[in-house]
């Protein structure tokens, strides 16, 4: 590998079960190229910049040499930069800051693969791969539940036995480096200092809302899986345990899993439809029922939310769908019109960053998500308190 002192991009890397993400970052943080190595398990594509061609992905080890050769085809080779950056989805208890990859950090993410089965080994075969491929780059990893170790204990623990709790059935909360970017922005954003008690709803394909104090997670609507809290695209949100526990023993665990993650929420609800464009411009009896329940349980979770924080300053709106549809930003924030909360209608519909009308005793503000350059300033960080 070059000198170091040579090497100034960031790769930001995203590991799924049949896609890995990519995105790079310069040294400003200013995001160069982003990409994805799709159809992991067979035919797929790769994706860089506005170039996509058709490629055979056996496994994480093609996807990602297709993802290396394709860079260096860019004017990128490995040696250009410092250091590659994973999320990672689940850091348990053990791993609650963004870490440089050691053997004892990568046997620490593969003790929290129990609880994240679908997610934390595709992220340690990145990991693992990129080591083997590219030997001497440093790699980090940046925790998506990691934000929400601050939740204290009554907010984090079941009313289970401690034996249970032990092995690791708590609440952990998820969309944390979407929350952790929200805070590092926003008052940027806002030209002022970030609110004391700031609500903030991450709202997409998966769904959550967080209660932050003084820049800290004290309360947050996912529990020990993505699956708890809001009504979301294909999850349930909230459901209670012994009508899972029915499904399971009348229709058997997997099928259950399935339904679960797959076939509920917007899409059991409306009949199959899970994205929220669609469901609006359908328009009919059961996607409007479906829009209700979104907006309904949103609103209700962000009670129990405020109640957790003891008020309410703020309120941001980040994700696909906070970030881009108007009428259910509206429907939340005019939930909220008890507290006083007042809406500025023509800036909601012009999608401006600040929704509050001059009235209103609460703000509210759109906040776009960066969660991939957040990855790359937490590799930044750790890199220059502990240079390669």
């Amino acid at each position: 590998m070059s000198d170091p002192a040579d090497s100034d991009l960031i790769l930001v890397l995203n590991a799924g079960s049949s896609s890995i993400k990519l995105a790079v970052f310069d040294s400003d943080l200013t995001e160069t190229l982003t990409g994805i190595a799709d159809g992991i398990g067979g035919a797929g594509h790769l994706r860089l910049g506005s170039v996509t061609t058709a490629q055979n992905f056996p496994d994480h080890e093609s996807a990602l040499q297709a993802v290396l050769a394709g860079l260096e085809a860019n004017g990128l080779p490995f040696s250009r930069f410092r250091a590659a950056a994973h999320r990672v989805v689940h850091g348990g208890t053990e791993l609650t800051e963004p870490a440089r990859v050691t053997p004892e950090v990568i046997a620490a993410i593969d003790r929290c693969s129990a609880l994240a089965p679908l997610h934390n080994p595709h992220n340690l075969a990145a990991i693992k791969t990129l080591a083997r491929l590219a030997s001497g780059l440093a790699q980090t990893a940046t925790f998506d539940t990691a934000f929400h170790a601050t939740n204290p204990e009554v907010a984090a623990r079941y009313a289970v036995p401690a034996g249970i709790e032990a092995r690791g059935i708590r609440r952990y909360g998820f969309h944390g480096t979407s929350y952790a970017s929200l805070v590092r922005h926003m008052p940027d954003m806002t030209g002022a200092a970030l609110p004391t008690r700031l609500l903030a709803f991450h709202l997409g394909n998966g769904a959550s809302v967080c209660a932050i104090r003084d820049g800290q997670s004290v309360a947050t609507t996912m529990g020990y899986s993505p699956l708890g809290g809001l009504t979301m695209g294909t999850r349930t949100g909230e459901i209670d345990g012994n009508a899972v526990l029915r499904l399971a023993e009348e229709d058997g665990i997997v099928a259950t899993h399935h339904l679960l993650n797959k076939e509920s929420g917007l899409r059991g609800l409306s009949g199959g439809l899970s994205d929220m464009r669609a469901l609006m411009e359908a328009d009919t009896p059961e996607t409007r029922f479906a829009i209700d329940h979104f907006c309904y349980w949103a609103i209700r979770h962000a009670g129990s939310l405020i109640a957790a924080m003891e008020g309410v300053d703020a309120v941001a709106f980040t994700g696909g769908i906070g970030e881009n549809a108007t009428p259910i930003r509206a429907r939340i924030f005019r939930g909220l019109a008890w507290l006083g909360a007042q809406l500025n209608e023509e800036a909601n519909t012009r999608g401006e960053s600040r929704l509050h009308s001059k009235g209103s005793t609460i703000t509210g503000w759109i906040v776009p998500a960066q969660e991939e350059r957040m990855i790359a300033a937490d590799a930044l960080h750790l890199l220059n308190v502990s240079p390669p």
